[in-house]
């Protein structure tokens, strides 16, 4: 597994710890990778105007996870 998806996990892990909140941490670590790749793309000075393509890729980004800013 990548070492960074290890310290996502291990983040989620912390947070937690029963059993019964299994479900809230899978969806905990899917925001975590989601939120990873729009940091990702959003690392350009340029990403935050319309007319650039990076700028279109995050926003495809949020609306397939339903992130909400």
């Amino acid at each position: 597994m990548n070492e960074r998806i290890k310290e996502l996990a291990e983040q989620v892990d912390k947070e937690f710890n029963s059993p019964y909140d299994r479900h809230k941490a899978i969806e905990r670590f899917a925001q975590l990778i989601v939120r990873e790749c729009l940091d990702i793309v959003n690392r350009h000075e340029y990403s935050y105007h319309e007319a650039d393509p990076l700028w279109e890729t995050a926003q495809l980004i949020k609306e397939r996870f339903g992130v909400k800013e």
